[in-house]
């Protein structure tokens, strides 16, 4: 099969376009929350990651022809990747002030005391990671949150793997400092 580049969905035959559709419905039912989540833990604002998450998934619908079958997860995550820098840079040019009303609403969910426990603990690990140097915090973030293995990383950041390995050790060693420095404790409530 001759290679396309940039090919488009509506340009291809009947049955690679039904084929391209299976192959986006399942990426997208089966790599949303990763996408999100990638991207929430590369510094996309809580409010701006379901667009984020659209747009990386419409950049695989305008390549799905370029994709290898079974590729698609590491595909979705190396765009989560540049989107996540491309919302970080546009987000250093604009900042927006939210309102306290956002705050104040009140909650359906019946234990507000674990909720607000358990979003200072997001934002605190959300701190630390905004702390991470960016090549360092997609390794953890992949590896740690994620859970992609060191091999499956360095296919997705085309990375030699010895790379990968150093950037998770190095970026361990800078976050148990962090950690330690805050005396965060752990969920079982001993220190780390």
């Amino acid at each position: 099969m001759p290679e396309r580049s940039g090919a488009r969905l509506h340009l291809l035959s009947p049955a690679a376009q039904a084929d391209g559709r299976e192959r986006l419905k399942a990426a997208l039912l089966g790599s949303f929350d990763a996408v999100w989540r990638t991207l929430r833990s590369l510094g996309v604002s809580a409010s701006a990651a379901d667009d984020a998450a659209q747009q990386v998934f419409m950049v695989l619908a305008r390549r799905i022809g370029d994709v290898a079958p079974g590729k698609e997860r590491a595909y979705l995550l190396q765009t989560a990747i540049r989107v996540a820098a491309n919302y970080r840079r546009a987000d250093r040019r604009r900042r927006e002030v939210l309102g306290r009303e956002l705050d104040a609403q009140k909650s359906g969910v019946a234990d507000p005391e674990s909720l607000l426990e358990q979003k200072q603990r997001l934002e605190r690990l959300e701190q630390l990671l905004s702390k991470l140097p960016s090549d360092l915090r997609t390794v953890f973030v992949l590896f740690e949150i994620e859970g992609l293995s060191s091999p499956e990383i360095a296919g997705v950041l085309e990375l030699p793997r010895g790379t990968v390995a150093s950037r998770l050790r190095r970026a361990r060693e800078i976050f148990s400092r962090m950690v330690a420095r805050l005396g965060c404790r752990t969920a079982d409530g001993g220190r780390r």
